[in-house]
């Protein structure tokens, strides 16, 4: 009877035991947006694409420091200023086994860049592909990608634009790749479940991914669990309870939290948003240039980013983030300084202050009543209005349109860390992320010089000049490039975040 108790004893240990060890090899993200679809060609949303880029590759993708690099081009060659010449990696699979061939590649470019290419309905990502004319297929490992005109910044565009296979496509149409993967990256899809969860598994057939991001070869994982997590405080306590290892935009104030628990840590990286105030040129106060710039003396940014962000932001005088290509880093600052503010107000005929309408949507209303409170003592009594975002930017984004309202705390993301992403959309004249109704025919001049020009130096010098004259013009009070922040369990190893928002798990792992 003991050695019988004995044995079950063993048993039952070993049952209980057997959950643990599986669950080592199942990492978890805690994750604040459920994706919009699993097709890569069909949005424009960071967070599916977050999702979608660990069960397809590219052509190229980018390193931890945002270097492009080959992923399944071995190499690429631009033949002339319009012409790049991709070659493929030989071997490298989709989930059912089939070979990834420069036809697919042809298939998958079209597709994203051809009028009516998906079932009737064009790809919402093909303005990312700019003047790509045309693919030609050379070869079964080469593939030819033709510009209208010059795009210097092709390559850098690429990572953001995945591989299908055209025989998938064509088997289950348009509606059926809204779920059904078929991809060539690190993990195969198990399971979407909307609005909770997006379950993967390693694809053992994987080819190994960029040679230039040390090491190759399958996922450390077995197993990838994307569990839908919007509120903050909750995504935290999974992470501090050890149901998650990795949590995605960690709250500034609740870091401390995070970094007081011995099993988790806290992990940074400079990000590629840029914060700021657009202000309306075209109508009302801020169409002064004195306005524009007494608000900027006004507002400590620096108080700000200390006490709200808890240092987690770098200040910057311009749209370009500090690791943007082309990035002005000689831009005067508008240094705090609440007399030179009242006087600029005063000058412009306000000697009593000004009162002005701040909108913002929820998630900011924080800073926002911040900036209010600092910028009084400049001057200015600002009403902070809470308003959702999608109308927002139909009020101040409206392409052509006259600016409706004063103010908008807002940012832009720029993965690409290239101008083009960036500063043409956000200044150059009726554009489609003006949102100050900003004009200036010098820096439009500036910007499409440099959207064609293929000497890198003298690309990031007309940048740089058309960035020193914004920063005169002062459309927008530019703010701050605030830290991407990820809460992560100390169980993982081999993983670090990226500035392009990225979270890739091929090399995560978890002791």
């Amino acid at each position: 009877m003991k050695r019988s108790t004995t044995l079950l004893a063993l048993v039952l240990a070993s049952a209980l035991a057997l959950p643990t060890a599986m669950q080592a090899q199942e990492l978890r993200v805690g994750f604040t947006l459920d994706a919009l679809t699993l097709d890569p060609a069909n949005h424009r949303n960071r967070e599916t694409e977050t999702i979608i880029r660990n069960m397809f590759d590219g052509l190229v993708t980018r390193d931890s420091d945002m270097n492009v690099v080959p992923e399944l081009a071995e190499s690429w060659t631009a033949i002339d200023p319009t012409t790049y010449e991709f070659k493929l990696r030989p071997g490298v699979t989709f989930h059912d086994g089939s070979p990834l061939t420069a036809a697919d590649v042809k298939f998958s470019l079209d597709r994203l860049t051809k009028e009516n290419a998906m079932g009737g309905q064009t790809s919402p990502r093909q303005s990312l592909l700019g003047p790509l004319k045309e693919v030609v297929v050379v070869d079964d490992l080469t593939v030819r990608l033709v510009l209208e005109s010059p795009w210097p910044i092709l390559p850098a565009m690429l990572p953001f634009q995945e591989m299908v296979s055209q025989a998938h496509v064509e088997a289950i149409g348009q509606e059926g790749m809204a779920e059904g993967v078929n991809g060539t990256g690190p993990f195969k899809l198990v399971e979407w479940r909307k609005g909770d969860s997006v379950i993967m598994e390693r694809f053992d057939g994987y080819y190994g991914g960029a040679t230039d991001i040390s090491p190759t070869g399958k996922a450390c994982v077995e197993r990838v669990i994307f569990k839908v997590i919007p509120e903050n405080s909750s995504r935290v306590a999974a992470l501090l309870a050890g149901d998650v290892h990795i949590i995605n935009s960690l709250p500034s104030h609740l870091v401390a939290q995070v970094e007081a628990n011995p099993d988790t840590k806290v992990m940074a990286v400079n990000g590629t948003r840029t914060s700021y105030i657009a202000l309306n040129n075209q109508t009302g106060p801020f169409a002064d240039i004195r306005v524009r710039r007494a608000l900027a003396h006004a507002v400590d940014r620096e108080l700000i980013v200390d006490k709200i962000l808890n240092g987690k932001a770098t200040l910057t005088n311009g749209i370009l983030s500090p690791d943007a290509f082309g990035k002005n880093d000689n831009l005067p600052t508008y240094e705090y300084d609440v007399d030179k503010a009242k006087a600029l107000l005063a000058e412009a005929g306000y000697p009593d202050g000004l009162t002005v309408t701040l909108d913002v949507d929820g998630a900011n209303k924080e800073i926002a009543e911040a900036i209010s409170a600092v910028a009084s003592k400049g001057g200015f009594q600002i009403n902070v209005v809470v308003g959702e975002g999608s109308m927002l930017t139909t009020r101040f984004r409206t392409k052509g349109e006259p600016i409706d309202g004063q103010m908008w705390l807002t940012s832009w993301g720029n993965g690409s860390l290239d101008p083009v992403g960036i500063f043409v959309p956000t200044h150059r004249t009726a554009d489609r992320g003006n949102s100050s109704g900003y004009s200036n025919v010098e820096v439009d001049a500036l910007l499409d010089a440099a959207n064609v020009e293929t000497d890198r130096s003298v690309r990031a010098d007309l940048y740089g000049k058309a960035e020193a004259m914004v920063n005169a013009d002062l459309p927008k009070l530019y703010l701050w490039v605030a830290q991407d922040l990820y809460g992560v369990s100390t169980k993982l190893t081999g993983w670090k975040p990226s500035s392009d928002s990225r979270i890739n798990l091929h090399d995560a792992c978890l002791n």
